[in-house]
């Protein structure tokens, strides 16, 4: 996955759209993280786990039928 920045959004594997709001490190630990908006609520989590490679397709609740859990949406900024 590309650099991920304020304003990129994502189709999660379950059908929702999220959009990055801003990027932060992580107080105790100086982790990436990714904060983001989802259906009205704002979200973070480890950058790592925001990237990651993990096949998701096999799994009952991705409808989408994409491998990753996030696929970001080009062209939205």
């Amino acid at each position: 996955m590309s650099e991920i920045k304020v304003g990129d959004k994502f189709r999660h594997f379950k059908g929702f759209t999220i959009e990055v709001i801003a990027l932060a490190k992580h107080s105790e630990t100086l982790e990436d993280m990714v904060v983001y908006n989802h259906d009205g609520n704002t979200w973070v989590r480890p950058l790592s786990m925001f990237i990651e490679n993990d096949d998701v397709s096999n799994r009952p609740d991705n409808i989408t039928g994409q491998k990753t859990r996030f696929e970001k949406i080009e062209g939205d900024n």
